[in-house]
């Protein structure tokens, strides 16, 4: 394919039309033929068009590399934007992840709404990716590949090069006379990206001279599949979503094991934007759907955790549980954040509801959390009842009873924040009481955006 403003304009019109378009501009070759090219087209576009640049801080010339960015920029007369982000690797981490974790998470948090960003990969990249995720085992999900558009913060993500080789950029940069950034680390074949690009795919491209093409092709094929059973996998999750988010394990157990998968990856994909290994998958088939009815099997991978509670799965973010001897002193003049519980405390003010205002005079309040034992007798039914069997009859899972705040006044039980008054704290009729609420601000997981 021979590369042009015209190609680009034609692969651009294919999506929805944004109010601005944003190159991810590095400096290199590949980006500085899309922002050139795009240029050419601004008037043509009815959007505006800008070029963002992120400043990873790894390379010695990283700040001269920026200020390259900001010339052409100026030469071109478009927007220039910059972000700076730390991109150095955990231990244990690969330094490319790092680096594109960082880099994504600045884009997603900046983009404006409405508004797209470009990236400038081509056919070749998507070659070497179809070639990273074999070697990695990966799915039909994997093997699909860099999609053309996907969500990227409150705006889009396109890469409208996918079907354009790198011989045609590298054309289309001659003839234009184009200057742009080598950065080094590209030709250390230590990375796995490079090594494919420099060692594995000059030898296929010379035993087969189309092979990048093929391979995109291929990728393009799986991500048809991968389509396929999305929509298969929604059909099920339709029938087997209970409420608060969680999943039936007896529907669940009535689909065959690859449909369980399936539908599995799909929901815990949903719920946390990523999508766990094939061993995790088995843990959770073993584990949450064939233990015992009365066992709470947990399968934790990475930062987040999937459990089960009377025939339910729920997938959450693991978080710390208070510990049973910790107290917090709260005023109740402002709302209470509680990170380690996952929640905030706050007052309502009400009239015959929540705790008597009176039996606070010169008591103070604290909140804790349950070490066993604990007994209540809750506003009108008369009788003790341990928190436990209470927490059984509400059908709250285990792992949240722990995590919800028992308020205390005098030394004394008062109320279990969200759920129950004990008396004699309870707001008569006619008289002001304080209504003591428990909100989650981390429950389930919840996706986040890529």
């Amino acid at each position: 394919m021979i590369f042009s403003p015209a190609t680009l304009h034609k692969q651009l019109q294919r999506f929805p039309r944004p109010r601005g378009y944003w190159v991810a501009y590095s400096g290199g070759m590949d980006s500085h033929v899309l922002l050139h090219a795009l240029a050419a087209l601004r008037d043509t576009l009815g959007a505006s068009v800008g070029a963002v640049h992120v400043n990873h801080g790894l390379q010695a010339h990283a700040a001269d590399w920026q200020e390259h960015c900001a010339a052409v920029c100026r030469e071109l007369d478009v927007e220039f934007a910059a972000l700076s982000v730390d991109a150095r690797a955990a231990s244990g981490e690969s330094p490319e992840a790092a680096a594109r974790k960082a880099r994504y998470t600045a884009l997603a948090d900046w983009l404006p709404g409405q508004h797209c960003l470009l990236t400038a990969h081509h056919q070749d990249d998507q070659a070497e990716t179809l070639l990273v995720q074999l070697l990695r085992g990966s799915g039909v999900q994997g093997l699909a590949a860099m999609p053309a558009q996907s969500v990227l913060g409150q705006g889009m993500h396109l890469r409208p090069l996918l079907d354009c080789p790198r011989s045609g950029l590298v054309s289309y940069a001659d003839a234009q006379g184009l200057n742009w950034i080598e950065d080094p680390s590209n030709r250390d074949t230590g990375f796995t990206r490079n090594f494919l690009r420099h060692r594995v795919m000059p030898e296929l491209q010379r035993r087969w001279p189309g092979s990048s093409a093929s391979l995109a092709r291929s990728a393009a094929h799986q991500a048809e599949a991968a389509t396929l059973l999305d929509e298969l996998a929604a059909v099920d999750l339709a029938t087997l979503s209970v409420p608060d988010a969680a999943l039936s394990r007896p529907g669940l157990d009535a689909l065959s094991a690859q449909r369980q998968r399936n539908v599995l990856r799909f929901w815990i994909r949903q719920r946390t934007g990523g999508c766990p290994s094939s061993a995790v998958l088995a843990r959770i088939q073993q584990d949450a759907l064939h233990s015992r009815p009365d066992a709470e099997p947990c399968v934790r991978w990475g930062d987040f955790e999937l459990r089960r509670y009377r025939d339910r799965l729920y997938v959450l973010h693991q978080m710390a549980v208070p510990l049973p001897g910790q107290e917090l002193e709260w005023s109740l003049q402002a709302p209470l954040s509680i990170p380690q519980a996952g929640g905030e405390l706050s007052v309502i003010p009400q009239t015959g509801q929540g705790i008597r205002e009176s039996v606070l005079d010169g008591n103070g309040v604290r909140v804790g959390w349950r070490r066993g034992g604990e007994r209540c007798v809750p506003a009108g039914r008369g009788q003790h009842h341990s928190l436990k069997k209470l927490f059984q009859e509400q059908g709250i899972p285990p792992w949240q009873r722990a995590r919800i705040p028992l308020i205390y006044i005098g030394g004394q039980l008062a109320a279990v924040a969200g759920l129950w008054v004990c008396e004699p704290f309870q707001a008569g009729p006619g008289e002001p009481g304080l209504l003591i609420q428990w909100r989650h601000t981390v429950q389930t997981a919840e996706k986040r955006p890529d």
